[in-house]
């Protein structure tokens, strides 16, 4: 009987023929039979790799324009750099934050258990070994599934293939368009992948080829690659995972939302076992093993995604913000723009910064303690390190976050816009420290003296490109006054700045010029405003109204510290690679920025401003040597205070953080104040945080100059500095006769009125002129 008139119920297994009903053939089937025909060519491997797809010619793709479109892929395929999580941490090595595009942490094929290695091949591609980029027995499986069916219902992509296309998605990163690109099902696609896996396959070995695709698979909830997946879900690492973890984990990765643990623990468990019983069809656990591991219930540990600067503890999400910052804007992690955002996006960094665990505590207790964060203004504290700018403390006190019903914000008040921050503060009286340092390197004595009437007009200025002159002469618009009645001059250098002086600071900006102003001003770190501006020259410019931020006034002030020796701000000390290597990172920049004795001046003054002037209050608890300047805004919207020991420098701004808030009659921490000032507001703040910050620090001082008292003097009566009628002013050269000595110096000044402290009232009026 011949093969073709064979007809019989139980044909033989070696029968290639068997009499089946008649039905309609659907294009897949035709498609099938032509394979069939071909047998296990690799033309055949080529052309359908493609077989979850409708027909090639319902694509448009002819024989010929398909092997057009394989001989146009670029032989080079290369995988990206997978995008991991970074790791930031304090200068102590605690952590700080994990940030990341991609939670992923990529390890080696020894960090892997081989259960999940084993139950993945399993699960997914069990001819994984035997096959190379193609297994053909797949292909044709699939067809005659597909056939039968009359749809797609069995796809046959190998592992490698697989991976190909996870590659494609990561490279896509979040542009959604690429990404669709990447999953789409074409011929050409797929046609694509299977090119790029015949690559791999000449390259890698198996085993590389494995364990890429388990670090690069996402398994669900944020996490990427098998590390994070093992974290995520049984809080263990990967080379931890038993039998009935690892067959779960494993089970994800063809739908992670279908078998979702957390949201169908039921479907999770059911793949699972289902993984569990390939293994064992695989030989690769026994059925004691397997029947054991389906027992046992999924034993989730479930730790929810952290990502990012907002589970940053202890209040230093804004510090991190800051980090982040850095990483994007300093040139050297990347020439452009888009080489650092690559860096940060691709991560898989240990980013060790110059935090200092214990100073946060102290400045993040300071700003929480003393201001509610339900206030209506809000407090921020900068601590720097002198001689080095390493940034040691960040802290505010409205916590970091996207929640405002919470009082949360993630605009940073203790930094300038580009880095996170805001458009600044004016910073006051904060200021004139500045304008000091710029006319004793200009060549005035430290004891200069000037008439500082109680109001003057603003004097014309010269600036770095001509004149400014006052158009508002004779107004109260066009004049600046003292805080004080009693505040009439002469004055010299220590009192003035002791009991913040306005018209003694603009006599001396008349006279040194506005541009010495904002170039000293460039020296110290502020070249710009918190916005962004450059700083302009107008006369009110040394009374502080242009507006700044809590580390840039920190570091002004470590630089006095520091004998003249500035160092640009530092947040990150070293960066490494999962992988042990090491980053470059911006070094230490430090210049002698003023003279040694300019600064041993303006340390000399600025401790008399703390044991005799408006800070008197302020001194820490174990005595040692503190200098520092108050400084308030207009109309109170911003008070300060900027102090430093010989070896640690802070700055504290208190106000409202948008437009801000006039803190006249106003209650802030539970106290009530009836107007706040430097030495009342955030001069208290200082004090508390930098009395803890110190404890266990060495007590350093800093040189202090000799700076012998002006001639004694009678007040003798001018026409008036101002130029206005009735005025009163007093002449160059007199003092008033309560000075004795007993000064930081030589010199003591008399006690300011309890409870009026004397800080600046800077205006902003009398600045229309023209330069």
């Amino acid at each position: 009987m011949s093969r073709k008139s064979r007809r019989t119920s139980t044909p033989d297994p070696g029968d290639t023929w068997v009499t089946r009903p008649r039905r309609r053939e659907t294009p897949l089937g035709l498609l099938g039979h032509g394979v069939k025909f071909l047998g296990y060519s690799t033309l055949a491997g080529v052309l359908l790799a493609g077989v979850a797809l409708p027909a090639a010619g319902a694509l448009g793709l002819t024989a010929k324009s398909t092997a057009d479109s394989f001989d146009g892929i670029p032989d080079d395929f290369k995988t990206p750099p997978l995008n991991q999580a970074s790791q930031i941490y304090d200068a102590n090595g605690g952590l700080i934050a994990k940030v990341y595009e991609r939670d992923r942490t990529v390890i080696p094929a020894d960090q892997m258990s081989p259960l999940i290695r084993t139950a993945q091949v399993d699960i997914e591609d069990a001819r994984f070994y035997e096959h190379g980029a193609v297994d053909l027995k797949g292909v044709l499986r699939a067809i005659t599934k597909n056939a039968e069916s009359g749809a797609t219902v069995q796809g046959a992509s190998t592992l490698t293939q697989q991976y190909v296309k996870n590659v494609n998605v990561e490279k896509a990163g979040d542009d959604q368009a690429a990404v669709l690109e990447a999953q789409r099902k074409t011929l050409g696609r797929k046609i694509q992948e299977l090119k790029y896996a015949i690559k791999l396959e000449e390259d890698l070995t198996k085993e590389q080829i494995l364990t890429n695709y388990l670090n690069i698979t996402f398994y669900g909830h944020q996490a990427y690659g098998i590390q994070a997946a093992a974290q995520r879900y049984f809080s263990k690492d990967a080379k931890d995972l038993t039998l009935p973890e690892a067959a779960m984990l494993a089970g994800l990765v063809q739908n992670p939302s279908q078998y979702d643990p957390k949201l169908h623990p039921v479907a999770a468990q059911k793949r699972r076992d289902t993984v569990i019983d390939k293994m064992v069809e695989n030989k690769h656990v026994t059925a004691a093993q397997a029947q054991e591991a389906k027992a046992a219930p999924l034993g989730l540990r479930y730790k929810e995604p952290q990502n990012g600067c907002i589970t940053a503890n202890a209040g230093m999400g804004f510090f991190c913000d800051y980090v982040r910052h850095v990483v994007k804007q300093d040139p050297v992690f990347g020439k452009t723009a888009a080489e650092r955002k690559k860096l940060w996006a691709e991560g898989g960094l240990n980013i060790y910064t110059t935090l200092d665990p214990a100073k946060q505590a102290a400045a993040q207790n300071a700003v929480t303690k003393r201001v509610n964060v339900t206030d209506p203004v809000s407090a921020a504290m900068t601590m720097v390190e002198p001689g080095t700018g390493k940034i040691l403390a960040m802290a505010q006190t409205r916590p970091y976050g996207l929640d405002p019903n919470r009082n949360q914000t993630v605009v940073n008040y203790n930094v300038d816009a580009a880095m996170g921050g805001g458009n600044g503060f004016q910073p006051g009286s904060n200021f004139k420290p500045i304008v000091a340092a710029a006319a004793l390197e200009a060549g005035l004595p430290p004891t200069q003296q000037y008439s500082a009437p109680n109001r003057m007009d603003w004097p014309t200025m010269a600036t770095c490109s001509g004149n400014w002159k006052n158009l508002k002469k004779g107004t109260k618009e066009g004049s600046v006054p003292n805080e004080s009645a009693s505040e009439v001059g002469p004055y010299d250098l220590k009192k003035a700045m002791a009991l913040s002086v306005n018209t003694y600071f603009v006599q001396m900006e008349q006279e040194i010029g506005l541009c010495a102003v904002k170039q000293m001003a460039n020296k110290l770190g502020i070249a710009t405003t918190a916005s962004g501006e450059p700083l302009k020259e107008l006369p009110a410019m040394g009374l502080g109204t242009q507006e700044v931020s809590p580390l840039v006034m920190a570091n002004v002030y470590a630089t006095f510290a520091a004998r003249g020796t500035y160092c640009a701000p530092v947040a990150i000390s070293k960066i490494s690679t999962v992988d042990g290597r090491d980053v470059p990172v911006t070094p230490v920049k430090c210049n002698q920025a003023i003279a040694q004795t300019t600064a041993d001046v303006i340390n000399t003054v600025l401790l008399g401003v703390t044991e005799k002037g408006t800070a008197r209050d302020l001194d820490l608890d174990d005595g040692r040597q503190i200098a520092g300047k108050t400084g308030t805004a207009d109309e109170k919207k911003a008070a300060w205070f900027s102090g430093y020991t010989a070896n640690l420098a802070a700055s504290v701004w208190l106000g409202g953080p948008a437009k801000g808030v006039p803190m006249k009659n106003i209650r802030i921490g539970g106290r009530y104040y009836d107007e706040v000032f430097g030495a009342t507001g955030p001069g208290p703040i200082w004090r508390l945080g930098m009395n803890q910050a110190v404890r266990g620090m060495p007590e350093e001082t800093f040189p202090t100059v000799y700076i012998p008292d002006p001639p004694k003097r009678e007040p003798t009566p001018s026409p008036g500095a101002s130029g206005s009628p009735g005025w009163p002013t007093v002449g160059p050269g007199s003092n008033r006769p309560e000075t004795a000595p007993g000064w930081p110096g030589g010199g003591r000044t008399p006690n300011p009125r309890p409870g009026n402290p004397r800080t600046t009232p800077t205006t902003g009026g009398g600045q229309d002129g023209e330069g």
